[in-house]
């Protein structure tokens, strides 16, 4: 063997390792993604409902949603942010949660006549985010990965001859 496809097989062996271990950090990576845009969407959602009537005049002057009347609006968009995220955490329906969520993201920066840059990268940061949640699912470390195996073995008609 010559020293150049020595230092190949080196190299290739050092790639193995590092891509290994930079597979076994998927589940801990999906976990932080999905608890960081969701405590994000949920603290705003928590803001909302301290003060109904603000929530309300916000969506009527600020926010304009097209098609909804405000108050479904307001509902809508608060329901969304609270319920939304504690699905994407415990990554209970996360594909779901996680399109939800985009769909939120996306209203909330339309809605907006205007937006400072700094607010607008944050939106696009969460729904990268949340793409890559949509698109991979919640990762190993999620209760569906508990649930639905359980449900998808109870659902399945056995096979008969």
């Amino acid at each position: 063997m010559t020293d150049s496809s020595s230092l190949l097989a080196r190299a290739v062996r050092l790639w193995d390792r590092l891509s290994a271990a930079l597979d076994a950090l998927q589940p801990a990576a999906a976990l932080a993604a999905r608890v960081y845009v969701g405590q994000v969407f949920f603290l705003s959602g928590l803001t909302k409902i301290r003060d109904w009537d603000t929530t309300l005049a916000l969506f009527a002057d600020e926010y304009k949603v097209p098609l909804l009347p405000t108050a479904l609006a307001a509902f809508m968009g608060t329901a969304g942010e609270l319920v939304l995220p504690v699905l994407l955490v415990l990554g209970l329906g996360g594909r779901f949660a996680a399109l939800g969520l985009s769909v939120v993201n996306v209203v909330a920066v339309l809605s907006l006549q205007e937006i400072a840059p700094a607010a607008l990268q944050q939106h696009v940061f969460w729904g990268a985010l949340l793409a890559g949640i949509a698109v991979y699912g919640p990762g190993k470390w999620s209760a569906e990965r508990l649930v639905w195996p359980r449900l998808q073995g109870a659902a399945t008609l056995p096979v008969t001859s």
